[in-house]
Order: structure tokens, then sequence, then C-alpha cells
């Protein structure tokens, strides 16, 4: 009878193993649900499970997904070495809806934070946003909304109207773009100014006149230039940087801008 009650036992019991196997925690290219919707993490390395998290999410481009991100070579592979928790929404139908003053998706990624401080420890003050493309036009709308819950924004290669009003806009912006993106082209201004891609941002933080601090090769043959507004009104900062290729995210950038931030520095 013995092992009859073994077995059964063992019967018994792989229901819930199974269960246990189909609940594990999400993370890398298994998604994290909030309702119908979604978003993946990558966890960065030698995390020791219980010192609170830096976080960077990063908006996705359109047609992307969060386990694009979360894999791709230009992203996590800057957040995992500085300890940083990147979190990847996915969009709806792939593509953000940032053209409009209060999108849903502002509180999807909302619930993203709340779910993700359930979940993990979280450093409240180091909560960064990023994007690339579509992404980022998504993540200045994020930004523009929920700027006093961020400690930095990097964008790249995609924005938003420059008249757009920013109520409640964050401290720090960072953006890279190309001045031969014919996806997202770059604003430009009166008399051709490329310093107009951030002409929101200078005129919401007050902002003097800015400076070029660096001209340098952003890819390959690719000239760049870096251009820094730290005269902004409440300690506020902006940085540029313009180069002479097209729609593409800039290898090593986001490491560069997540080291500045993190050690909050101006330029």
């Amino acid at each position: 009878m013995k092992p009859i009650r073994l077995l059964l036992l063992v019967l018994f019991l792989l229901p819930a193993a199974a269960s246990a196997t189909n609940a594990q925690t999400c993370g890398g290219d298994t998604p994290c649900k909030i309702g119908n919707r979604e978003y993946n993490i990558l966890l960065p390395d030698g995390w020791d499970g219980v010192t609170p998290l830096p976080v960077m999410m990063h908006f996705h481009a359109f047609l992307r997904r969060g386990k694009t991100v979360v894999n791709h070579p230009r992203i996590g592979v800057e957040t995992k070495p500085r300890g940083v928790m990147l979190i990847a929404p996915s969009a709806q139908n792939r593509a953000w809806r940032f053209w409009q003053d209060a999108p849903a998706d502002i509180a999807f990624a909302d619930a993203i934070l709340a779910d993700v401080a359930k979940r993990y420890p979280v450093d409240p003050t180091q909560i960064y946003v990023s994007g690339f493309s579509f992404g980022a036009a998504m993540a200045w709308r994020y930004a523009c909304a929920r700027g006093d819950k961020i400690a930095g924004l990097m964008t790249m290669s995609g924005t938003i109207p420059q008249t757009t009003p920013c109520p409640n806009p964050p401290e720090r912006v960072r953006h890279v773009h190309g001045l031969q993106d014919i996806w997202m082209s770059l604003p430009r201004g009166p008399g051709h100014d490329a310093t107009n891609a951030v002409a929101l941002w200078r005129k919401t933080f007050g902002c003097g006149q800015g400076r070029i601090t660096q001209d340098y090769e952003i890819r390959a043959g690719i000239g760049a230039t870096h251009l820094v507004w730290d005269n902004c009104s409440q300690g506020r900062s902006v940085t540029l940087d313009v180069h002479s290729g097209g729609h593409f995210i800039p290898e090593g950038w986001l490491g560069v801008q997540l080291d500045g931030l993190m050690a909050k520095s101006p330029d």
C-alpha cells in the first residue's frame, strides 16, 4: 500500500508543480503582464538581490517590442554593467500614441513602474527614461507629464513638436539626432538651426546661451558635435549631440549618458 500511496501523492502534487513552473518570475524574454499588456525586464550583472536598483525605462521604436529592447546590442549592454535594471514596455499594435496630449500609454508606463516596485527593490530617486525613434517621442511625452518622477531623460532620433506644452518637465535631458535622419527628421529652426531639436526643453527650462564642448566621431566616418545648456533655471540642464548620419542608436551613447546622469554631472 505504501508504494500506491506514494504514487498517489506524486500524482496529486504534479498539477501544483506545473502551476509553479508557469507562474515563475518574469524576466528577459519572458514578459511581465499587466492586464492584456506586457513589458520585459533585464536585470543588471552582479545584483545582490537586496540593494535598491536604479531603473531605465526604454520605449521601443515603431513595430518593435519590449523583447527587442532587452536583447538589443546597444541598449541592455549599457544598463547591465552599470547596475541598472532595464524595463521595456510593449506598445499596443507596436506603436506608441505619443501624438495625444494625455495618451493612455502614460498611464500604462505608470502602472509598469508600480508593478516593478512590487517585484523588486527600486531606488525611486533614480528612475531614468529613454527611447528611440517613435519611442523617443513617447519618452518626451512621458517626461512632460511625469518629469518630477524621473531623474533624467535620454532620447535618440525622435521628438514631439517643439511648441508642445510641458507642464511637468524633468530636470535633465540628453538628446541625440542625425542631420540626415529621414525617418524622424531633426526639427530645424530658422536658418536651419539644428539646436531647435531641443527648443522645447531650452524654453521650458529657461536656458541661456548654449556652448559646444566637443566635436567627435559618433560612428566611424560620422562626425558629431556635443552642445550643452547648463545655465538653465533651477539647476536644470540640456545636452544635444548632433551628427552627420541618419536614424540609428549610437553605440555607447546611452552608457555615457547614464554615467553622467547617475553621477549628477551637468554635461
